[in-house]
């Protein structure tokens, strides 16, 4: 059976392709889409994911996050995804209505209505999720994992020391690693390792389908970006992971680790601090390391082709 998931997220490229991955999968089935704020504004992200959900078919219903973190300013990387958040393909206006719950109170419902439990899939900040679990915590025996894309156990990408998704929020990445739920993290010790080249990119536009074509486009823009300042040979594919290490964990390597979050750091702030002997506490994340970067590919791939 597929496994039932919410996903969180905040469209951005990565996030896209990671949506189109689980709606093609049939292993997944995505019993909600939740927004939230990060890599541009809570406006434009649900426009996003409304716009993509769209595009691919998905029937899935759409609810609004918050428009900024528990208790910090809100972080935004138009450098990254560009204004709209989304720059590269020109994809059209939705028509995916947008859920007039919100976010908690979406995912609240899919989580109740639910005869089996449901994993959560968040891959940007972890407000909507710390807020879930404030906000409804007997709901959390309902949950089965957390498989997440953020945090790093080599050092961040936004400051020396956090990865953009935990450093936007982590108050609630605190919350999220503490909840006594079992965690995934795919932070970028893999995600750096999940390039897309241009050759990648090239193989995924030949497909020839409408979705196959919209990946590409979006990874134009973002492989673009990576090149011109980064030196990975491509563009890392973040988000997708956290989906892909549902669909086939034997893809990935991981260590088990006792993580949790700084929240006041002068330096560190938003630092995820992995402790793989357990020293500091019960090993609560499965830390995901590595990937076979070739059968990721393929995935994606194999993807793509089951969509029109």
């Amino acid at each position: 059976m597929p496994i039932p998931v919410i996903m969180d997220c905040d469209p951005g490229h990565d996030d896209a392709i990671a949506l189109v991955l689980a709606h093609a999968s049939p292993e997944i089935e995505i019993l909600a889409v939740t927004t939230s704020a990060g890599n541009q504004t809570i406006e434009k992200t649900t426009l996003n994911a409304r716009k993509v959900l769209s595009f691919i078919g998905s029937d899935a219903p759409v609810a609004r996050g918050a428009s900024k973190p528990l208790f910090r300013e809100l972080i935004i990387a138009p450098e990254v995804h560009g204004e709209s958040g989304l720059d590269g393909p020109a994809l059209p206006e939705p028509t995916r209505p947008e859920s007039p719950l919100s976010a908690v109170e979406l995912a609240a419902k899919a989580l109740r209505e639910s005869d089996r439990p449901v994993t959560l899939v968040p891959t940007g900040a972890l407000t909507n999720v710390a807020a879930l679990f404030l906000a409804h915590p007997e709901l959390k025996s309902k949950v089965e994992r957390i498989s997440l894309m953020g945090g790093s156990a080599i050092g961040g990408n936004w400051t020396p020391a956090a990865e953009f998704n935990i450093l936007v929020d982590p108050e609630a990445a605190h919350i999220v690693f503490n909840s006594g739920i079992p965690v995934t993290m795919c932070g970028l010790d893999v995600t750096h390792k999940a390039l897309v080249t241009r050759a990648d990119t090239e193989r995924f536009r030949s497909i020839g389908k409408r979705c196959s074509t919209m990946v590409a486009e979006l990874m134009d823009f973002f492989v673009k970006f990576h090149e011109a300042n980064f030196s990975f040979g491509g563009s890392p594919l973040h988000d997708p992971c956290a989906v892909a290490w549902l669909i086939d964990p034997t893809v990935f390597e991981s260590r088990e680790a006792h993580v949790d979050v700084e929240c006041r750091g002068r330096l560190t702030v938003g630092a995820t601090v992995v402790d793989f002997d357990g020293r500091t506490g019960e090993r609560n994340v499965d830390v995901v390391m590595g990937l076979d970067r070739e059968r990721f590919i393929d995935m994606l791939d194999g993807a793509l082709r089951r969509l029109d």
